[in-house]
């Protein structure tokens, strides 16, 4: 059964006792930590970005905020918890993707505003009752399909040609509105009902709300009044005014921002990092307009963090990685699986400030820099976490399952984190002095040489360099002319192609790793192929159909050979990437076949 939270905290004292026998420096998750509630049929589903945690009543008593997801499609509701129970509840009519709570005015007493972030509006709750909604500005709807709709209304055009010329639109890359994009769905037999019904509708387009966080307006204090910054699916980043709900700031970006961390204050200098969807981090600055490029990530972000001056960000190749502001790399940490959620982990009694990292294996570690410094295994995979202060308790981990679970975790008192690896550092012979040896004649006879003929070396060093990189570009040159290179030099087809060999033989694995290298064109329609002898292998594979390629991950392909002779030959296999009607392939790679092993009959 599992207790409250204000369980808990009561029977401090008696567990604190009992604390100071245990090992706190052991890695241990639960030795840390008190199990102050779990239910697993809580039936919540949400992220990360929407649970908050505010003193909305200004009563000393911090609350719990949940913008539950609901199935998807209906009972999304915005739900708020006092110690374990749900104390309010109010429905949201579209999906959320941001909670935030913030002070938007200086009246006694001091209460914060709830702010949900669902589709293109912002809904403000004041007092756990709707106060207000911002719509995000309307975009731009283009010339040409405006003028498509306005022939469909004075029945210029008929419905088929109508729904051709949308089509021709969207094939261009026009960015259409949801009436258009709904009218392109719909069979033969529905278009002329739907055109009669909603050709006289005025065009409307909308953009949706990715991301939202909040920042000060004029001083740092935690009951200052902040502005709200919101990121959106048409790359643009608003900063709005928290009294009037006006547009302060607009800032472009290059592709659509998923994860934002504002720091400083709007009326005097701010910095916003923003985790974009096509793998890449900017910097937005007070002042400027569009984002100054930063960081290009290995894959695309799940989880953006800010630690004092450094940025750590979770990737989806099971990475966490760490820069700095000026987008150096400071370190990388290979995690055990995929990452599900990350939180900040601030606890200001001890000044310990760390990153959670939910991973797909129901555990959470903890991440102080680059050392693991705890690990919290759980009975469900996490999918959102949220530390802070919740009822009267400084150090509480909120976290939320796959399941539909509700898991809250207090830091004990008395735990301490050990800010080193778990695992073992470099061997101590590393910090031995070497004794090295004293100058020999040779040593210092070769001294003088390099004294007297300095110049004659340094010019034959030079010349031999000039011919090394003359040697280089023609065979670099040589390689484009024939594609024998494994990184595409065509700007439209971003590929990168690699290969590997294993087994001993005569059965051998052909592994090949294909990549499409562009930050936003994906590529279709292509085959592998393989050019080899056929006296010595048989492939059980001989062309490989490779599907659609999203940009950023890495697919595999595998295939058996069978060496056909026993005489100890190999060869070389040739991997080419092909797109069907080009005689000249994309990319090429060879493979130096090891020698087979004779195979033993027992």
């Amino acid at each position: 059964m599992a207790t409250s939270v204000d369980g808990a905290r009561q029977n401090r004292t008696a567990v604190t006792q009992h604390e100071e026998s245990d090992d706190v420096k052991s890695h241990e998750g639960n030795a840390k930590w008190l199990n102050a509630h779990y239910d697993p049929v809580a039936s919540i589903y949400t992220f990360t970005q929407c649970i908050a945690l505010s003193d909305i009543n200004a009563d000393g008593e911090w609350k719990l905020i949940i913008a539950d997801l609901g199935t998807g499609c209906y009972d999304m509701k915005l739900k708020v918890y006092k110690g374990t129970s749900v104390m309010s509840e109010n429905t949201i009519i579209d999906l959320p993707t941001g909670v935030v709570t913030f002070y938007m005015d200086v009246h006694e007493p001091r209460t914060p505003a709830i702010a949900v972030a669902s589709g293109p509006y912002i809904y403000v709750y004041k007092n756990l009752r709707p106060y207000f909604k911002f719509t995000l500005p309307p975009l731009e709807v283009n010339n040409v399909e405006e003028d498509v709709w306005n022939q469909a209304k004075n029945d210029s055009i008929d419905p088929r040609s109508l729904h051709d010329m949308l089509e021709n639109l969207r094939s261009q890359g026009v960015t259409l509105t949801v009436k258009s994009l709904r009218y392109l769905q719909l069979e033969p037999s529905e278009l002329l009902p739907f055109c009669n019904l909603y050709k006289h509708a005025p065009l409307k387009r909308q953009t949706v709300i990715t991301c939202l966080d909040t920042l000060k307006k004029s001083v740092s204090d935690e009951d200052a009044i902040s502005c709200l910054v919101l990121g959106t699916e048409n790359k643009t980043v608003y900063v709005l005014d928290p009294e009037a709900f006006t547009v302060l700031t607009t800032m472009e970006l290059p592709s659509v921002p998923v994860f934002l961390s504002v720091t400083g204050l709007y009326d005097v200098e701010y910095r916003v990092v923003v985790a974009c969807r096509n793998g890449a981090i900017y910097t937005l600055k007070r002042g400027s307009a569009t984002a100054k490029y930063k960081i290009e990530l290995s894959s695309q972000p799940v989880g953006l963090e800010r630690v004092n001056k450094n940025i750590i960000v979770g990737c989806m190749d099971e990475t966490l990685q760490c820069y700095s502001t000026k987008g150096k790399k400071l370190w990388e940490v290979r995690l055990p699986a995929p990452i599900t959620s990350m939180e900040l982990l601030d606890h200001k009694p001890k000044g310990f400030v760390a990153v959670c990292v939910a991973l797909n294996n129901s555990e959470v570690h903890i991440y102080k820099d680059k050392y693991l410094v705890n690990t919290i295994k759980t009975e469900d995979v996490v999918t959102a976490m949220k530390f802070g202060r919740f009822g009267r308790e400084d150090g509480a981990l909120i976290m939320t399952t796959r399941g539909g679970g509700l898991l809250i975790k207090l830091l004990k008192r008395n735990a301490v984190f050990e800010e080193k690896s778990i695992s073992g550092g470099p061997p101590a012979a590393q910090n031995v002095k070497l004794n090295i040896p004293k100058k020999t004649k040779l040593f210092v006879d070769q001294t003088m040489r390099e004294r007297d003929n300095g110049v004659s070396m340094h010019r034959t060093f030079q010349r031999d360099l000039y011919l090394l990189r003359l040697n280089t570009a023609r065979s670099y040159v040589k390689a484009l002319e024939n594609s024998m290179n494994p990184i595409s030099s065509d700007p439209a087809e971003p590929l990168k192609l690699s290969a590997q060999v294993q087994g001993i033989g005569p059965v051998f694995k052909l592994s090949v790793h294909l990549q499409n290298t562009s930050l936003s064109i994906p590529s279709m329609n292509l085959l592998i192929v393989f050019d080899y002898d056929n006296n010595l292998y048989s492939f059980r594979k001989s062309h490989i159909k490779v599907p659609f390629l999203v940009p950023g991950l890495n697919y595999t392909f595998d295939t058996f050979v069978d060496c056909l002779s026993d005489k100890g030959l190999s060869d070389n296999v040739k991997v080419f990437v092909v797109r069907p009607g080009n005689s000249t392939p994309l990319l090429t790679a060879v493979i130096s076949m090891p020698v087979s092993e004779t195979m033993v009959i027992v």
